[in-house]
């Protein structure tokens, strides 16, 4: 089972997600298991405090390390070992596909939230291992950050999806975007399903979505063709596009 410790100030901010959706189905049927850790739990004081000023002035108030490092340390000796700690900072690497499907290799894992104003440096680096963020801007906390991680992380773990196609159709896998889909009814608003598929023909229709996919990518990610895998036809078919566009 895979296991990811969730330290945070507000547990129930994330406690209702955990239980929805594909993610409640995993941990219902045992392929993920996501465990939510009360810092303030942790304090030595009686008035529960975790933040105090920061050194040498400034605006708002500091986590404390004592509190997040004791925090860190119950899970850790519950795990056994030291194990990855990933600190949702927007200061950290951009949390992208592929670090999803690293992430989700390890067999527990540690996602850190800050609040405030952030986190005593010391205990950073004693316990984080990994500085993400999920885009250049300012949130209140980390919860909201590492929802998504969860969410990403846990469609990469075999069996959470159910579906084993779901995984591999899904935008950035092969470093393009997913191609457009339909559903019923065949015309709405009067626009129409694409006829290939509703032809029934399997290699026409994943030629289709395949195009698709590479022209969604070059109209609205173009920055991830540089990465993607295009043959020599596919490149070529692409440039036709291209020019069309042009000309038209």
């Amino acid at each position: 089972m895979y296991r990811i410790h969730i330290m945070t100030l507000f547990p129930d901010v994330v406690g209702d997600m955990l239980c929805e959706s594909v993610l409640g189905r995993g941990q219902e049927r045992g392929y993920i298991r996501v465990d939510c850790h009360q810092i303030r739990d942790y304090t030595i004081n009686k008035q529960k405090q975790v933040d105090d000023y920061p050194y040498g002035g400034g605006a708002g108030m500091l986590m404390q390390a004592q509190p997040v490092y004791n925090a860190w340390k119950s899970v850790a000796e519950r795990i056994g070992r030291k194990p990855r700690c990933i600190y949702m900072t927007p200061q950290g690497k951009t949390f992208a596909q592929q670090d999803a499907k690293e992430l989700a290799l390890e067999e527990d894992l540690i996602l850190l939230c800050g609040h405030y104003e952030g986190i005593d440096e010391r205990v950073l680096e004693e316990i984080v291992t990994d500085y993400m963020s999920i885009g250049d801007y300012v949130l209140t906390g980390g919860e909201l950050p590492a929802m998504v991680m969860v969410d990403a992380i846990s469609r990469m773990i075999p069996g959470v999806l159910g579906n084993g196609d779901s995984k591999a159709a899904e935008s950035f896998e092969g470093g393009l975007l997913e191609h457009p889909q339909y559903s019923r009814p065949e015309e709405w608003k009067g626009k129409t399903v694409p006829g290939v598929l509703l032809s029934g023909h399997h290699k026409n229709i994943e030629l289709w979505r395949r195009q698709q996919s590479i022209l969604r990518t070059w109209e609205r990610r173009p920055d991830l063709l540089e990465q993607a895998n295009l043959t020599s036809s596919e490149q070529e078919w692409l440039q036709k596009q291209k020019q069309q566009r042009q000309d038209s």
